[in-house]
């Protein structure tokens, strides 16, 4: 059974620093593209950032792209999402989401987080 779990949301002061994991298991870690998405309330999901199986690639929305850092350790199984100079618009929903091939679509992602909860106090 394929899980993953997203940690360390929580509440922080605009310009503030958080770290996400997204901690896999049950699947083969190494051999998947992982990403980040998130969803604030009454709006759409979207995309954050993602990275190759290796960790070579990464790209990032413009929206957060200098300010947010995609990484991740094969040998422990977890990505990770480095979040500073944090803005109220970005509260959301932070959801990890796992696909088994390169560039993936957004159909392409087969599994996914249940989410943690980013607030950003103004």
């Amino acid at each position: 059974q394929v899980q993953l779990v997203e940690s360390g949301g929580g509440l922080v002061q605009a310009g503030g620093s958080l770290r996400l994991s997204c901690a896999a298991s049950g699947l083969t870690f190494s051999s998947y593209t992982m990403a980040w998405f998130r969803q604030a309330p009454g709006k759409e999901r979207e995309f954050v950032a993602v990275i190759s199986w290796s960790g070579r690639i990464t790209d990032y929305a413009d929206s957060v792209r200098g300010r947010f850092t995609i990484s991740r350790d094969n040998a422990k199984n977890t990505a990770y999402l480095q979040m500073n100079s944090l803005k109220p618009e970005d509260t959301a929903v932070y959801s990890c989401a796992a696909a088994p091939t390169n560039r993936p679509r957004l159909s392409e992602y087969k599994y996914w987080g249940q989410g943690t909860q980013v607030t950003v106090s103004s």
